[in-house]
């Protein structure tokens, strides 16, 4: 995790493409990480903070059931939903608010998209008695409005965005603006491994601890690592938090699972690396939907958390690579996993974490029993309880078990 200097590109993904204003308070947001991760007390508090608020770490539990239903590799599943605020973007958001008070910053913002960030933003605000302002777009209100009552009650002022398709980057694109206007005062808090350098890298550490606590945890359950690793990517957090500490470890498999909502043959998805192309969007050069004009597409997917037209750019590096591989599941294999998690293990997953869910489902009777299958269960279904009722009532002749 500590580095002499962090790498502002990753191949030719990366960079910072931002105005003038923000280039001096980038700078010192690196200078100020990398003498904070060097920091032992800093460290400390952030660990003290991750087990003991939060209640890391989480469980790598084997789906005996599922594994049982549908034949072939074993599954085992890393139960992010059963942090504090029930996902994986606590880690993230408590490495960057204790930043933020290292630095003096009185005032903290957010964007969100499935309102998970935003509450977990929230959270950690009002345990520090911070100001918090989270943007959201208009239609993701509408689609997750019990974290928007959350985040109300933590005391955080939740920004409703009307412009573009009233969704996450547009959401963005609010926040990135809004921070240009207060730099001085005000620390932004990215929630995905997005944005300008060193943003992207600064997530990504913040949320390793998922991969780390994997790695241990298979090899004292197995004896040796997994041969597939799948979790679901908009701009790829908790999918990078996962994949990173086992980028050297050549011999297991790393899947991406982006949204292709109706079809990636439709103009409904959101499927960045299946049908994008190289592209600038929030500060960074990555995989991004386009049309031949340049202008960004809007996108769609029944998970608010991966309607994003672009893609980390470390994400972006590992597709050209080799790396690891990204591949689309659509709203209706979604929706068919999240219920068959439901009926077989008593776990209601995130609409986001059933995409990764729904490729597993896919790979895992085509592998023999020897093999082993880990998903990133990154956040849990309470949120999308609404959503995937209204889905189902809609498409009552829908085969889900």
């Amino acid at each position: 995790m500590i580095m002499e200097n962090l790498k502002g590109r990753f191949g030719i993904f990366g960079g910072q493409y931002v105005p003038k204003k923000l280039m001096s308070a980038l700078t010192q947001l690196e200078e100020e990480y990398l003498k904070a991760i060097k920091d032992k007390k800093f460290m400390d508090e952030y660990r003290y903070f991750l087990r003991d608020y939060s209640g890391r770490e989480t469980p790598l539990y084997f789906a005996s059931n599922l594994t049982k239903k549908l034949g072939g590799a074993k599954i085992y599943l890393k139960r992010e939903d059963l942090n504090h605020t029930g996902a994986h973007k606590i880690n993230n958001a408590l490495g960057q608010v204790l930043l933020a008070k290292k630095m003096g910053k009185k005032r903290i913002i957010a964007e969100t998209g499935a309102g998970q960030h935003g509450v977990a933003t929230a959270t950690v605000a009002a345990m520090f008695g911070m100001e918090c302002e989270v943007f959201m777009g208009e239609e993701d209100i509408k689609r997750q409005h019990l974290n928007v009552a959350r985040m109300n009650m933590l005391g955080a002022n939740v920004v409703s965005v009307k412009s573009g398709t009233a969704t996450l980057k547009d959401a963005t694109d609010e926040a990135i603006k809004n921070w240009v206007e207060n730099v001085d005062t005000t620390y932004y808090v990215v929630g995905s491994v997005v944005g300008p350098h060193p943003y992207p890298t600064i997530v990504r550490d913040f949320q390793r601890v998922i991969g780390d606590e994997t790695k241990k945890q298979i090899l004292e359950k197995e004896g040796r690592l997994p041969d597939y690793i799948v979790a679901c990517v908009g701009g790829g957090s908790n999918a990078m938090g996962m994949f990173y500490p086992f980028i050297d470890d050549i011999q297991v498999k790393l899947v991406g699972v982006e949204a292709a909502g109706l079809g990636i043959d439709t103009d409904k998805h959101a499927a960045t690396m299946t049908k994008g192309c190289h592209g600038i969007i929030h500060g960074m050069m990555t995989y991004l939907l386009h049309d031949d004009d340049g202008k960004i597409m809007p996108v769609y997917s029944i998970s608010a958390g991966l309607d994003y037209p672009g893609v980390g750019p470390e994400h972006a590096y590992f597709k050209e690579t080799g790396r690891a591989s990204y591949v689309p599941i659509t709203d209706e294999e979604a929706v068919k996993a999240f219920m068959l998690l439901c009926s077989t293990e008593g776990i209601i997953p995130a609409i986001e974490s059933s995409h990764a869910l729904a490729e597993a489902i896919k790979m895992v009777p085509t592998l023999s029993e020897n093999k082993i299958v880990v998903v990133n269960l990154s956040g849990r279904g309470d949120k999308d309880v609404d959503t995937i009722s209204k889905y189902l009532s809609e498409n009552i002749c829908m085969n889900v078990i």
